[in-house]
């Protein structure tokens, strides 16, 4: 299904309304790209006339889209498009008591220490090794350990403020002396003053001018460019349990 924006000027108008709505009300900018995509989605499917859809309308929409896409898109578009008709269009929203995705109870891979050994050892780029030390030991998101700045590290406590993390929700995390000790080597390599995994684009000799942290798509390709490299058929998923792993040294590598 097409996502590009529509040329209709009507649609754009309440499509940019549509965006501003959602930053107002605090929205993550994943959620607020997904929101968005979704009106795009069904602006095209409809021909931009969202304005009274029809409950058969809609089901053969969310029918044609479960289709080609997971259960998760179709709950998305769902959302988005009825934060569109309460806020944007300031309408009424009826639920669609049709869309009920299947329950599933899924226990998620961990990667055992051992496994992860074999990932820290086989990445050769620094930044990323310490990076995935840092998500394994202390059970942290992919986003947010990118985002880790000098001020969330509080040494003296033993503990990091994760701030922002899902939900739009602050908390401090444990922080194992293996990892401040392996935190505290790699930012003397690069002295950002602010970030602590900066992007790699100016090199090492340049890491401290950084404007930005590490890209998340290097860091996913990196990841799973390791991952098959060792062998190993799981994915990598950050668990809170393992805060006891041991420092593992290497030879420092350009990052």
């Amino acid at each position: 299904m097409d996502t590009s924006l529509p040329s209709d000027p009507q649609f754009i108008k309440a499509y940019t309304k549509h965006r501003k709505h959602l930053r107002l009300n605090g929205f993550q900018p994943k959620t607020i790209d997904a929101y968005s995509r979704a009106i795009r989605r069904i602006g095209n499917y409809f021909d931009c006339q969202l304005d009274d859809l029809t409950m058969d309308q809609l089901v053969d929409y969310f029918s044609d889209l479960l289709e080609s896409h997971s259960w998760v898109t179709v709950k998305l578009d769902l959302y988005g498009l009825k934060f569109f008709y309460t806020n944007t269009l300031n309408k009424s929203w009826q639920d669609i008591p049709l869309i009920k995705p299947p329950k599933a109870t899924r226990i998620p891979d961990i990667v055992s220490i051992e496994q992860a050994k074999l990932i820290f050892a086989a990445t050769n780029k620094l930044s990323y090794k310490v990076l995935f030390f840092t998500l394994y030991s202390m059970g942290l998101r992919l986003g947010e350990g990118i985002k880790l700045t000098v001020a969330d590290i509080d040494s003296t406590n033993m503990r990091v403020h994760i701030r922002n993390a899902k939900g739009n929700k602050d908390r401090l995390v444990p922080l194992p002396e293996s990892t401040l000790s392996m935190l505290k080597n790699f930012w003397s390599f690069h002295r950002h003053p602010d970030l602590i995994f900066p992007n790699r684009k100016g090199g090492l000799k340049n890491a401290h001018l950084a404007d930005s942290p590490l890209n998340r798509k290097g860091v996913q390709v990196a990841m799973q460019a390791v991952v098959k490299e060792v062998g190993i058929k799981k994915k990598l998923v950050a668990t809170p349990y393992v805060t006891a792993t041991q420092l593992i040294f290497w030879k420092p590598v350009l990052i």
